[in-house]
Formats: C-alpha cells, sequence, structure tokens
C-alpha cells in the first residue's frame, strides 16, 4: 500500500497547531465538497481531506501516526508496522465509513489508514458519529451512509421596503437595494486582524435586485425572495424577507384602494365646486356638490391600483377645507359679516 502524508493533504507543517489544522481543513472542505466542486478530482480529494483530519485533528490518533516517523514520503510504498497488520478496517468492522452524496458513493478511509488505525476503530458501532470540523458524518444501519451538513445558522434577512402607490401601479419589478452580509474568508488563520473584515468576520456587499410585488399587497406583509440572504461557509444561502411598508405623500394605500386629500376653500365648500385632480390614470375632472364638509368621501370607482382578478379598485377624495393664507381686506370683512349673521 501507499504511504499517506496526512500534513501534506491539508497543507500544514508537522509542527501544527490544533486551531491551524482545523482552519486548513475547513477551508478546503470548502473547497472540495461535492455538494459544490462537481469534478471527480474534487470527490477523491475530499476524501483524503476528511481521512487526513479525522487522524490530525485526533490527538491521539495523530500521536500514532507520528510515531511512524517524518522520513516517509506521500506515495511510497508502506508495509505496516509489527503488530499492526491484522487489523481490517474494511467489512466486518463497524466502525467502518462511507460517503455518499446525492447517491454518489465515494468509498471508505484507506487500507492505510485501516492498517494503522483499525483496532483505534474497531469497537465502535454502526451508530458511531463522526464530526470533521463541521462536516457531520452519520451511520445508520448500514455501512453506507449519506453525508449531512452542519445545522445551518439563521442565514435568512428581513428588511423594509419602501413602496408608493406608483410602484404599485406600475406593475413593474421594483428595484430593491440592500448590503449582502457574508462570512470572510481572507481573515488570517493565527487569528491576527484583517484588513478585509475590519476583524468582524463579515464583509458587507452592497446589491440591487429586481422583485416583483403581487397585487394587493399590504401593509406589513412579507414577501419572500429566495437565496438573496446570508452565506455560510458550505455555501449555504438564507432567503431575504421584504417587509412592506406603503411611503407614499400623496396617496393613503389600502390594498388595491386609495385615499387622496383634495383641498377646497370655504366658498367651494358652501358651493360646490368642479375640480381637475391628477390621478395614477392621469387627470380627471370631479364635481363637489354644496355643502361639502371636511373629511367628507367621494368615491371614484376604478381609479385605484390594480386587482389579482383584473380591474382596478377605488380612488377615494378625501374633502379638505383649507382657508386661503393671503386673505385681503375685503375678503376678511366679509367673513366677519358672515359670522356675524349667524
Amino acid at each position: 500500500m501507499q504511504y499517506k502524508d496526512y500534513y501534506e493533504i491539508l497543507g500544514v507543517k508537522r509542527g501544527a497547531t490544533e486551531s491551524e489544522i482545523k482552519s486548513a481543513y475547513r477551508k478546503l472542505a470548502r473547497k472540495y465538497h461535492p455538494d459544490v466542486n462537481k469534478t471527480k478530482e474534487a470527490e477523491a480529494k475530499f476524501k483524503d481531506i476528511n481521512e487526513a483530519y479525522e487522524v490530525l485533528g485526533d490527538k491521539q490518533k495523530r500521536q500514532r501516526y507520528d510515531s511512524l516517523g517524518s522520513n516517509w514520503q506521500g506515495g511510497a510504498e508502506y508495509t505496516p508496522p509489527p503488530g499492526f497488520e491484522q487489523f481490517n478496517f474494511g467489512s466486518g468492522q463497524g466502525g467502518y465509513q462511507t460517503f455518499n452524496f446525492g447517491g454518489q458513493d465515494l468509498g471508505g478511509f484507506s487500507d492505510f489508514f485501516s492498517s494503522l488505525f483499525g483496532d483505534m476503530m474497531a469497537g465502535q458501532t454502526s451508530s458511531r458519529r463522526m464530526d470533521f470540523g463541521g462536516f457531520d458524518f452519520g451511520a445508520g444501519q448500514s455501512a453506507r451512509q449519506k453525508t449531512r451538513r452542519p445545522k445551518a445558522e439563521n442565514l435568512d434577512v428581513t428588511m423594509t421596503l419602501n413602496i408608493t402607490a406608483k410602484d404599485l401601479f406600475n406593475q413593474k419589478p421594483v428595484n430593491v437595494r440592500f448590503n449582502q452580509m457574508k462570512k470572510c474568508h481572507q481573515c488570517p488563520p493565527s487569528g491576527g486582524f484583517c484588513a478585509a473584515c475590519g476583524g468582524t468576520g463579515i464583509i458587507s456587499e452592497p446589491k440591487s435586485i429586481k422583485v416583483k410585488l403581487p397585487a394587493e399587497i399590504k401593509e406589513g406583509q412579507k414577501v419572500r425572495v429566495r437565496n438573496e440572504g446570508k452565506t455560510d461557509d458550505y455555501g449555504q444561502k438564507g432567503d431575504l424577507y421584504l417587509v412592506i411598508h406603503m411611503q407614499d405623500k400623496e396617496y393613503d394605500i389600502d390594498g388595491c384602494d386609495l385615499t387622496k386629500d383634495i383641498e377646497i376653500t370655504p366658498p367651494e365648500a358652501v358651493l360646490g365646486v368642479k375640480k381637475d385632480i391628477e390621478t395614477l390614470h392621469g387627470k380627471i375632472g370631479i364635481k363637489i356638490p354644496p355643502k361639502t364638509s371636511t373629511g367628507q368621501i367621494l368615491r371614484l370607482k376604478d381609479l385605484g391600483l390594480p386587482k389579482k382578478g383584473g380591474g382596478y379598485g377605488n380612488l377615494n377624495a378625501r374633502i379638505k377645507i383649507v382657508i386661503p393664507k393671503n386673505l385681503s381686506g375685503r375678503q376678511i370683512e366679509l367673513y366677519k359679516q358672515l359670522q356675524e349673521s349667524e
């Protein structure tokens, strides 16, 4: 069989610390994980990486491995030391592990591993679980097992989306700008200061996407945008949730109905008036009847927002009586006379 240089596989020195070994493993596992890297070379590399970490990440196994000495080279022909050759880490040993990714059988650890550590694994049952620095390999009722990703942190992101009546009326995707949060992969393994993230471990990248809003959406409702949340070390992505906030200076929005203030003067309220008003559908003329009070609603059909099933909601013209700021002396005198006549 061939000797495996586990230090070379992980790209660390023989005197590497536990944290350096773990950091090197995580970096390589992310790069060659079969869920991310679909090449055949990645499958073999990923198996070697996990085997190397199973040894170097375990104090007892690493000590036994180091006892072989540092004169060996990876790929050299290797004969097990006396007393080791009787261990068979293949069939019949409950601790034997294989890896399966979406139906792809990646096989178990090498014969070299078996020759060195078969005795340490033989007493373990098929229910044994191994955690390779975050990748959880479990064994069930059979020797062939599936890899399960680590329990993901909450990768979802929630933000408020301010929208106007015009955004909803156009029925076109709205532009959403936000900062996408990602874990920094440039941090030094030794834990020193990282210039890329400022030591926070998180990088914020500005992003802009187009989002189609459903018709008749209401204040406070959420719109889910898949895979636009945070991304973890394993490439898993959360979702972006947009909480709708109606923010329009001209209209109050309630589903597909709109409400707009229409200002009139006191004489217009008493005598009635015809006014031209702007709507999302264009300019129209309305007739305000005599003796109209402030707060009174004039319902204008089919001048609101699009409905789900077709057509439009209503536009509510809400009367607001306002006093002109620049009244002449004559006008003020007439108001006095009107007040005295009551």
